[in-house]
């Protein structure tokens, strides 16, 4: 027992969760069909472009030439097991990206050597820093026309805001990149076809390397204060401590380390998976995760004999089932037992517990602390739920869930096959909680709401082709907000309800005023007017006041609600009469407030060709849209602009037109300005 324990905890010590990060069309699952490769997992090259690759499995992916779903694979690397996850590029699959990270410990960014920091990757970098995985970075694209590794680098110190510690020095340019120099051992990797070898620096970048080697130490030694003191005795940091303060630096988010290469001609990559190996922690090097056991924080450090809990962070329904993907915090999972949902209390049973590949698996019998792994047998868990075991509950943080922005009206084409509508809508909201379904009050009308006007078409798209539906959607419509402009002070509300029996009364107070953030409640109720525990009743009272704003029936944000007095009746007083009063009270103090419409907004960056820059431009300011800079790159133009969200439908087909096809845009929904009057 002690030895396979033994063995269980090195084989922990090797492992290494890692996610692939970027923007659209940066190399993200070329990157990750290269990784396979190399690794013996696959023995053929997938390619993006002939929709052959092995993350890209789904038939929207292949048609459309993107990720779209966060897809996971297993491979192996000089004796360490790595769990890949492929994430998608696209603002609207953010939220896979989110589910992702939340179960990783580290991540490799990839960056466009033409293009830098692009909006996106900008965006899942932020996505990492809240979450706080450590992070190397890879210039991809190396062999491209106008490739920059020095640019790119500029980039991504000027607009992430990090220290990036280049390690590698690019051989030759454009297409005439043929390898790298790893500055910290002076020695150089050259490509030819399938094969690579490693020898001298060449003599004409001898000095260059020995300039560049040098950067990176004082650069390490600003940071890592056992490098500097070597620095100090000895004018230079050997290879050994170099690794080692990289390590600290890239654990600690101190630094970044960048590699460079180009994955779709197999050039960079074997350094990339060294680089993983030595600078991304394993599950026992990231600090114990935190959960909650009756109201008390706890810690679970990645240990396979502590109790067992796991995060479930995507459902996927199947041909052949319903399958949960899980990461695996602490303890040891076997098949056939039972484990329980800590939200629910409700138990579930293992039935099989399945190494992922893509859409492939391969069953396995147990998984321990720090696995990704697909289990089969659970029914009723959702995303972000926790399967722990039920003699040590314990509820894990789940991923936070992005609030949809935009909605489309979706009915079956046939009224016999509303039902299964019903049913296909109701497993698309399980396997994807960014996606949410209710119905128009008014218009009795199912609405579809997601990220994007691309994440409701592929969801609409995946109901046709999953569920054999026909289904008529209606045009987008972007979701509002409501916000208080001017607010009101003592506005008295009383509650009183006489039906026979045990009546209800509650008395509140509130003053209704704008914030910044999306809500707070406060009480400052003195004398004990209103007792601690109607104080809570009335702020969920006035949670479910949000819901639905006097304007239209939107939700309402950036509200700050203070209860300033109240009164109580000896009978006939309780948390429901204060939550109705609360409830009902807001509602009549929004109504007497000057409220403002909001609607969302997004950050549009557009790459034209420089003779139809006039015209976008113009198309752009009759869309209501706001230019906030101009970047000119040899042949075209980069044009950044904040746009209203309903001013964007339709504009991919109107800029192509603009554009006889050569203009291409990105955008990501920024937040919420108050809406013209109409």
């Amino acid at each position: 027992m002690r030895t396979s324990n033994l063995h269980q905890n090195r084989l922990l010590s090797g492992l290494r969760n890692v996610g692939i990060l970027a923007h659209v069309d940066a190399g993200k699952t070329t990157v990750t069909e290269r990784i396979l490769y190399l690794t013996g997992t696959t023995h053929k090259r997938g390619e993006v472009h002939d929709g052959t690759t092995v993350t890209d499995f789904d038939s929207q992916e292949r048609d459309r030439g993107i990720t779209i779903f966060a897809a996971a694979v297993s491979c192996d690397w000089d004796g360490h097991p790595i769990n890949l996850i492929d994430t998608p590029g696209h603002v609207d699959f953010s939220d896979e990206v989110e589910r992702s990270l939340r179960v990783l410990d580290g991540a490799v960014a990839l960056f466009d050597a033409v293009a830098g920091v692009e909006p996106q990757s900008e965006s899942v970098w932020r996505q990492a820093d809240r979450h706080g995985v450590p992070r190397i970075a890879f210039v991809n694209k190396m062999d491209r026309p106008g490739a920059d590794l020095d640019a790119a680098v500029a980039s991504i110190r000027e607009r992430l805001h990090v220290t990036p510690l280049v390690v590698q020095l690019p051989i030759g340019s454009e297409a005439g990149f043929s390898g790298v120099i790893d500055l910290i051992t002076l020695r150089a990797y050259v490509w030819s076809d399938d094969t690579f070898v490693v020898g001298l620096v060449p003599d004409d970048l001898l000095e260059q390397a020995k300039q560049r080697r040098r950067l990176l130490e004082e650069s390490v030694a600003e940071l890592h204060p056992v490098a500097l003191d070597e620095f100090y005795a000895r004018s230079t940091v050997s290879a050994k401590t170099l690794v080692a303060a990289l390590r600290d630096l890239t654990r600690a988010g101190t630094g970044v380390v960048v590699l460079c290469g180009s994955a779709y001609r197999n050039r960079g990559i074997e350094p990339l998976l060294d680089a993983v190996v030595a600078y991304l922690p394993s599950p026992q090097e990231v600090p114990a995760v935190l959960g909650m056991a009756n109201g008390v924080v706890q810690e679970r450090a990645a240990d396979p004999l502590a109790p067992f809990a796991a995060l479930v962070f995507k459902v996927n329904s199947t041909a052949t089932g319903r399958l949960t993907y899980l990461r695996v915090y602490s303890g040891t999972m076997r098949k056939g037992d039972t484990v329980m949902d800590a939200g629910t209390g409700r138990t579930e049973r293992i039935s099989r517990i399945l190494r992922v590949q893509a859409d492939e698996h391969a069953e396995v019998q147990q998984a321990v602390a720090g696995d990704i792994v697909a289990v089969v047998g659970p029914k009723h868990a959702r995303s972000g739920a926790t399967l722990c075991a039920p003699t040590a509950p314990l509820v894990l943080e789940p991923p936070t869930v992005a609030d949809p922005v935009v909605s489309v009206a979706v009915e079956a084409r046939r009224s016999t096959d509303s039902d299964r509508l019903t049913s296909a809508l109701t497993r698309l909201v399980e396997e994807d909680p960014s996606l949410t379904v209710r119905t128009d009050s008014e218009t009795g009308q199912t609405l579809l709401s997601g990220l994007g006007e691309l994440h409701l078409e592929v969801a609409v798209e995946k109901v046709r082709r999953t569920h054999g539906l026909e289904v008529v959607v209606g045009r987008p419509q972007v979701t509002y907000r409501e916000t208080v402009g001017r607010g009101v002070s003592g506005m008295v509300y009383r509650h009183v309800k006489q039906d026979g029996g045990a009546g209800q009364f509650a008395q509140i107070t509130l003053d209704v005023e704008p914030l910044e953030e999306e809500f707070e409640f406060r009480s400052v109720v003195i004398g004990g007017r209103v007792p601690q525990e109607y104080v809570r009743a009335v702020e969920a009272g006035c949670r479910d006041a949000l819901a639905e704003g006097p304007l239209g029936g939107h939700p309402v944000t950036g509200v700050r609600v203070t209860l300033t007095d109240g009164a109580t009746h000896p009978k006939d007083s309780s948390e429901m009469a204060f939550r109705t009063a609360g409830r009902l009270g807001l509602r009549a103090a929004l109504r007497a407030s000057a409220m403002v419409l909001l609607e969302p907004v997004t950050e549009v960056t557009a790459t034209v060709p420089e003779d139809a820059m006039g015209g976008v431009l113009g198309d752009l300011a009759a869309r209501r849209g706001r230019i906030s800079g101009t970047t000119a790159r040899p042949g075209t133009m980069v044009i950044v602009a904040t746009v209203p969200l309903a001013e964007l439908f339709g504009y991919a087909t109107r800029l192509r037109s603009r554009t006889q096809g050569r203009g291409t845009f990105t955008s990501r929904t920024t937040g919420y300005v108050p809406a013209p009057a109409k």
